[in-house]
């Protein structure tokens, strides 16, 4: 075994986190966020957008994002609101960092479930950079966590 590797787990908090995913019950208009798990490098969340609940385009520095449809529809857009795809339950769609995008629920019958998996570059300070004014207030977006850890 490599000495050095057990230093670098050393390092790190090896706590084991488990997790499962409910739909939240009391969501308003808007978004609602679940934090599922994360560590140094990795995050796991599901998004749930219902009507006004879109994004502004925006890039990250250092972070790639996973997208995978849990329920509902959703649409991604590009610069200029070029459609990058419309995607359906478990499709979805990978944004390298520093890519721009937004996207939007677009089923009107059923609520955007997406789950967000985020991977952060190492020695990169994350940024999100907004190429359009935010169309959400940060205290409109409820985040519940419901990881345990162990």
């Amino acid at each position: 075994m490599d000495d050095n590797a057990g230093g670098v787990a050393a390092e790190r908090d090896l706590a084991y986190q488990t997790f499962s995913y409910k739909k939240p019950d009391n969501l308003r208009r808007g978004k609602g966020i679940v934090q599922l798990a994360k560590s140094d490098i990795i995050r796991g969340r599901v998004q749930i957008v219902t009507e006004g609940g879109e994004n502004n385009l925006h890039s990250h520095n250092g972070m790639d994002g996973f997208w995978m449809v849990l329920a509902g529809r959703v649409k991604f857009y590009g610069p200029g609101d070029v459609v990058i795809g419309e995607f359906g339950k478990h499709e979805g769609i990978l944004i390298p960092r520093g890519a721009q995008y937004w996207f939007e629920s677009s089923d009107p019958n059923e609520p955007l479930e997406i789950l967000q998996m985020a991977a952060f570059e190492k020695g990169v300070k994350l940024e999100r950079i907004d190429y359009e004014p935010q169309k959400l207030e940060v205290g409109s977006v409820d985040v519940k966590v419901i990881t345990n850890s162990k």
